[in-house]
């Protein structure tokens, strides 16, 4: 990683980073694509911080209107740049699966986000897609006047009071979430550096807060690397590569290693999948 600081903002050097591939995999959920000329840009929040961000050609970016304190502090740690994705996707492509995933969207980075947002997003992903979650957390955040509220301003809600948010079943798992954290039944700062699975059996403490939402708070919220989420894409590639388990030598780092075999399988052709499948019978 290298940065040089202009007046426009900070420009941010980095070969293992893609935008598209990073901030609309389903990671995170308060991204928007705008039109800027650029490769592509990003308008979004990590809680109450905005950034737009653009990448100008490969390997580089604008930070818009960054100054080098705020980039430093702020958005290094949240695009995890401090970590090697090179030597991750060295060891990812022992595994013939994964170096074709790490080859189809190399770009792809593990956000470190907020442990309390990520349990809110993803308890309002359930049975979701990622459109209809994105718009239920506008209409949250937009009710507290453009800031995520916090489990203190959530836990005064009920499920009448939050059907503004149209999140239907999921309104009674967001309300217990808040009054548990707001009230210290759920500590997610001790949750956070916990045994794994004592963690997770604390997270499933919380109404709605099934397996897969549980992996989730811990990767994406708790940069808990070891957790490794699954959903029906990634029951996919279980069963058709990995059908005597997930190799051992990945575990510490298997969520993200997730992350790039879920970017392949969702966007990878059918005939490719069938490819994929014979190159594994070789």
């Amino acid at each position: 990683m290298d940065i040089d600081v202009r007046p426009e903002g900070v420009i941010l050097y980095e070969n293992d980073l893609d935008l598209d591939e990073t901030l609309d995999c389903g990671q995170a959920f308060r991204w928007k694509k705008t039109e800027a000329g650029y490769d592509c840009t990003y308008e979004g929040y990590f809680l109450d911080s905005f950034l737009k961000v653009s990448q100008l050609e490969k390997g580089k970016f604008l930070f818009h209107d960054t100054g080098e304190e705020e980039f430093l502090s702020k958005w290094k740690d949240y695009f995890d740049l401090d970590t090697d994705y090179s030597e991750l996707k060295r060891q990812f492509s022992e595994d013939r699966t994964l170096s074709e995933a790490c080859k189809f969207a190399s770009g792809i980075r593990l956000l470190r986000q907020d442990s309390w947002e990520s349990l809110i997003s993803f308890i309002i992903s359930q049975n979701n897609n990622i459109p209809r979650i994105k718009g239920i957390i506008d209409r949250l955040c937009g009710h507290y006047e453009g800031h995520f509220p916090l489990p203190e301003e959530l836990a005064a809600e009920d499920e009448d009071s939050l059907s503004y948010l149209r999140s239907g079943f999921r309104a009674k798992y967001l309300c217990d979430a808040a009054k548990r954290t707001a009230g210290g039944l759920t500590d997610l700062s001790a949750i956070s550096s916990m045994p794994i699975d004592e963690a997770r059996k604390a997270l499933k403490e919380i109404k709605g807060v099934g397996p897969k939402v549980a992996e989730c708070v811990l990767l994406y919220g708790m940069h808990r690397t070891e957790a490794f989420p699954v959903d029906v894409w990634i029951k996919r590639v279980l069963a058709e590569y990995y059908p005597d388990g997930f190799p051992e030598y990945l575990s510490e780092n298997a969520g993200i290693a997730q992350q790039f075999l879920f970017h392949y399988i969702r966007n990878l052709p059918e005939e490719k999948t069938e490819q994929q499948k014979k190159l594994q019978e070789v």
